[in-house]
């Protein structure tokens, strides 16, 4: 994408977002061969667009495979986007160095989905919260850090006099607030929560959304990209939502208005595959059961790439793409059918 087309999409950006992702490609190559020959793509993400505001939480939800993680990983620049425009606040990242990319680090973090294996067993918990203090220059005296530390410990549910010890003397729970802690020490601005709750049992679940919403609440400029695959908790915690199939957003709405007029013939088939808490409600309503396999990034195919297991399709949505357009209050969707 040249210069003066970044120009014009940035232009479009409304100004003081977080995040903005704008027609954002995520190719993989595929090597073959001794001399290890490009043979085709893994198109992981193909022309993802959304924004995230200051102090919101946007949900990302679809199947295993769909590239939701790739979308947080480029957020945070651990893989650099093949093209679009990827503004972190007001800057775009995309194009900016490795050497340069710290001073963009400390206001970004990551939270991992299994609290135990992203901890390092040789580390003290105080040390492991404490390292991005060190790596940034934000604690000057051995006093001082360990006292940020302390309260960092404080602020997610954790005690104090806990910091020596190590992650293997902590329940799951406990380890994912350490990942919770760990993640705030830069005082970012961003946090990806990458299925932060997955790993945990239910009642550990409540307790870790609500942890976050407690500490969205009392930072109105924190905002999440909180993916996941129970739909009942992006419910909860989110404020917008957005659908992925096979490497594009086919739906984006606020919470309420999606679950409450779902539109996408792929967010309905994954809604009516959540469990719902009432029985009764449960019995009463009709599950809608898709044919066929997810089709693979490597040869999507052609128009949407939905239509060869949407019970909806007609011809022309294997003949062209449908874009994502605004149906009616901010409610985007993908689809030649809505």
């Amino acid at each position: 994408m040249g210069g003066r087309a970044e120009a014009v999409i940035t232009e479009k950006v409304e100004k003081g977002n977080t995040v903005d992702v704008v027609n954002l490609k995520m190719y993989f190559p595929v090597l073959r061969g001794l001399l290890k020959r490009k043979v085709a793509d893994v198109k992981a993400l193909d022309d993802v667009s959304f924004s995230i505001k200051p102090g919101e939480t946007l949900g990302l939800v679809g199947e295993s495979g769909c590239g939701k993680t790739t979308v947080g990983r480029c957020i945070l620049r651990l893989y650099k986007p093949t093209k679009g425009v990827l503004l972190f606040e007001g800057t775009d990242i995309s194009k900016v160095s490795e050497s340069d990319l710290r001073q963009f680090r400390r206001r970004m973090a990551l939270v991992f989905q299994d609290p135990y294996s992203s901890l390092d067993p040789r580390m003290n918990s105080c040390d492991i919260v404490g390292e991005p203090l060190k790596i940034h220059g934000l604690a000057g005296s051995r006093g001082e850090y360990r006292d940020r530390v302390a309260e960092l410990f404080t602020m997610t549910g954790l005690r104090p006099d806990m910091m020596d010890r190590f992650p293997h003397e902590y329940s799951g729970g406990q380890r994912q607030r350490l990942s919770i802690a760990r993640a705030l020490a830069g005082a970012p601005s961003m946090i990806v929560c990458d299925e932060p709750i997955s790993a945990l049992d239910v009642s550990m679940q409540a307790q870790i959304l609500n942890l976050l919403q407690e500490l969205q609440s009392k930072n109105d400029r924190l905002s999440y990209l909180f993916i996941s695959h129970d739909l009942l908790a992006v419910q909860y915690i989110s404020q917008r939502v957005a659908v992925m199939y096979l490497g594009r957003i086919v739906e984006l709405s606020t919470s309420q208005e999606l679950y409450s007029n779902t539109l996408h013939p792929y967010s309905r088939a994954l809604l009516s595959a959540q469990p719902l808490p009432d029985p009764a409600a449960e019995e009463r309503r009709s599950r809608i059961i898709l044919t066929g396999d997810v089709p693979t990034p490597l040869n999507p195919p052609s128009g949407c790439a939905f239509h060869p297991r949407c019970p909806m399709a007609k011809k022309s949505c294997a003949e062209s793409r449908p874009e994502l357009r605004d149906v009616g209050g901010d409610h985007l969707v993908a689809c030649h059918c809505v």
